[in-house]
């Protein structure tokens, strides 16, 4: 059922028009429950659509992408952060070591033909979350998945999605400039509106200032205009409305592209869209500061 959802035919010629386009490098994030990771999903199926090799990564431990994909065996897939041996084989410490002196670039290049999971034309990798505090150091898991994110972000050849938690921890300042763009994905309502105003300061901070919103689950007029008084400041790239379909798809446990073709080809208009803002930023990467701070 997947595969009849790839036919948008133009978006092909369009993505070979330059390398950037091709080789897209999105980032999604958002409050929790908004469905953030259903998008990462559409977003992802329509990249692949375009005949771009793409690579999606979950990186959200709340999240779970391949169970939004249909697979079936998903809870059986451990987070790369939670393989200690692997971790420690390439970072030269054992994960939860305090003051080992670890390798900051461990060999990652291998982990995407190993590790990932192949379904619908995707190679999907299950990072897991940043981790933080509690009794042991998790320096080496993080600089392990970081090591990793940075390699796809640089590697040429591929189009990366990451499915990341609000805090957007997997990306730092030295590999900020190489994602395309950070999408941010509201829902109407007040919670979900803060969340991005603290998602947009944090990626400013870090020098990411290519990002915009994506509009989710609006059910009525009231609620597109909610977000586009509330989200003043903010570019919003597109609406996906609230679908049903969609619904029914992920209760049957299948992906929720090519449950609604409305939904995919809106889904493939914010792709272009995404495209063309990328393609017009092309040229101002060696002068990361020349985005003036308009909020």
């Amino acid at each position: 059922m997947c595969d009849t959802c790839g036919g948008h035919g133009h978006g092909h010629s369009h993505g070979h028009e330059h390398a950037d386009a091709r080789t897209m490098k999105l980032a999604v994030t958002g409050k929790g429950g908004v469905g953030k990771t259903t998008i990462t999903a559409l977003l992802a199926k329509s990249l692949s659509a375009t005949g771009r090799k793409v690579i999606a990564i979950d990186a959200d431990p709340n999240a779970n992408l391949l169970s939004c994909l249909g697979y079936r065996d998903a809870k059986t897939v451990r987070p790369l952060v939670e393989l200690n041996d692997l971790i420690e084989e390439r970072t030269g410490v054992a994960p939860g070591t305090i003051g080992g002196m670890f390798k900051l670039n461990p060999r990652v290049d291998d982990i995407p033909d190993k590790y990932a999971v192949n379904i619908h034309d995707l190679k999907v990798l299950v990072a897991g979350g940043v981790k933080h505090g509690g009794a042991g150091c998790y320096c080496a898991e993080n600089a392990f998945v970081r090591a990793l994110v940075t390699h796809l972000l640089l590697d040429p050849d591929t189009a990366l999605i990451l499915d990341m938690e609000a805090g957007i921890e997997h990306l730092s300042r030295g590999t900020v400039e190489a994602v395309d763009h950070l999408l941010i994905v509201v829902e109407p309502s007040r919670q979900s509106v803060d969340t991005a105003f603290r998602i947009r300061d944090l990626a400013e901070d870090l020098g990411l200032h290519h990002l915009s919103v994506i509009g989710n689950k609006a059910r009525t007029d009231a609620d597109r205009t909610f977000l586009l008084e509330a989200l003043t400041g903010i570019p919003i790239v597109g609406f996906l409305p609230y679908n049903e379909r969609l619904r029914e798809a992920e209760l049957a446990g299948k992906p929720p592209f090519g449950a609604s073709k409305s939904v995919d080809d809106l889904v493939a208009k914010i792709v272009r869209a995404v495209e063309r803002t990328t393609h017009s930023h092309s040229h101002d990467h060696s002068h990361p500061h020349s985005h003036s701070h308009q909020h």
